[in-house]
């Protein structure tokens, strides 16, 4: 096949480059610019000089050509933006997977398609380093190169299934839910069926310039960007009050909301802990915690997900429909966290109420939830919760 990677300059995408040719495919390699030149300049970092001499020296090894694609205004506009804002209002976005689904598998597919109107060829496959698989119509779970290469027209895109990693650890289907029937079924990953101890084994083996080079920590969007220099770069400071919500005390003072998060432990500057978030007021910036002794009745473990979208044929919309029927699934709240067993049902309007067998201390309106049938991701959607102090004075 004819197949475009989104090389990022680590090693997981430099394994997939490698994997890909060996299987005598024909590889195209883009790398994607997404940040601002004034924003970095501001925030005082350039994450792109290294990853791009890393990715470089990648493809020069394989002689496989690389493109610089600059996607930074699209990607202000639909993800950076949309954080901002979630943000402001007190909640936790998941910028990630809109990254995902906006820009990765989305703008850049649009920009590949541009230069197939022009001269160049048509690709049959947009493949990255993440750590999923993926099932066709007839075929096991995999790498995703099993399927018909020309899938929309075959009509079998609404049947693509996302399936776990089988590395539970580095397991990446939790990024990847957002993405549309056609975009998964344009995917291909070359990793799904490795654990990355064997993936950097192997970088170190085929002596691959970034087969030591550490893997990213924190948040993915933001790559070697300080989260709050990022969050202080475009929301600044408003400080408020830190109360504990049992007797309402004044334990100190916050930078300002968007710092911080439901289940949050470090950061707070209080003495006497473990003190942990368990909610915020938006309108008079108070940020709510409790103390880890008291936290147990506070764990939440109900959840609303309005809009879900749910992939291939997923059992929750025809099993769990019908009136009090339920449907058991695990879900995962965070991309960290082990898939939970739930009880979910499907209101008249498609919206899922969710119950966690286990309650969460970590709950927060604007995460997504990925709800999975054994190893396959069969959906998510953005989840919200009830408030806790709703009813204070």
């Amino acid at each position: 096949m004819r197949i475009a990677l989104l090389l990022s300059g680590g090693v997981d995408s430099a394994v997939a480059l490698h994997r890909l040719c060996d299987a005598g495919h024909e590889v195209h390699a883009f790398y994607l610019k997404i940040w601002l030149e004034d924003e970095l300049a501001d925030l005082g970092v350039c994450p792109w000089e290294e990853d791009l001499r890393f990715a470089r020296a990648v493809c020069a090894a394989r002689d496989v050509p690389l493109a610089v694609v600059p996607l930074q205004r699209l990607y202000h506009d639909r993800v950076v933006r949309h954080a901002i804002a979630e943000l402001a209002r007190g909640r936790t976005p998941s910028p990630d997977i809109l990254c995902n689904q906006a820009i990765k598998f989305g703008a850049f597919y649009d920009a590949l398609r541009a230069r197939a109107e022009g001269d160049a060829a048509p690709f049959d496959r947009v493949a990255s380093g993440h750590y999923a698989r993926l099932r066709h119509p007839g075929g096991a779970p995999g790498d995703g190169l099993d399927g018909n290469s020309a899938v929309d027209a075959a009509g079998d895109a609404a049947r693509v299934e996302l399936w776990r990693g089988v590395d539970p650890v580095k397991d990446q289907t939790y990024f990847l839910v957002q993405l549309a029937p056609d975009q998964l079924a344009r995917c291909c990953f070359p990793l799904g069926d490795s654990h990355k101890a064997a993936v950097r084994a192997e970088a170190r083996a085929r002596g691959l310039p970034n087969r030591d080079r550490p893997d990213s920590q924190g948040i993915c969007f933001l790559g070697k960007i300080p989260y709050d220099a990022f969050v202080d770069h475009h929301l600044g400071q408003r400080p408020g009050p830190i109360r504990d919500i049992d007797d309402g005390r004044t334990l100190g003072t916050h930078r300002g909301l968007w710092f911080h998060t439901i289940g949050q432990r470090r950061g707070l500057g209080l003495g006497g802990g473990p003190w942990y978030v368990v909610d915020k007021s938006v309108d008079d910036d108070v940020l709510w915690v409790v103390h880890g002794d008291r936290l147990t009745p506070r764990r939440r473990d109900r959840f609303v997900v309005d809009a879900p979208r749910w992939l291939g044929a997923s059992p929750a919309p025809d099993d769990a429909a019908s009136g009090d029927a339920a449907c058991r699934l695990t879900v995962k709240v965070r991309h960290t966290a082990s898939p939970a067993p739930c009880r979910i049902t499907v209101d008249a309007s498609g919206a899922v109420n969710a119950q966690l067998d286990v309650p969460d201390a970590g709950l927060a309106s604007g995460q997504m939830a990925v709800f999975y049938d054994g190893a396959r991701c069969v959906g998510g959607g953005v989840l919200r919760v009830a408030s806790l102090t709703s009813d204070r004075a």
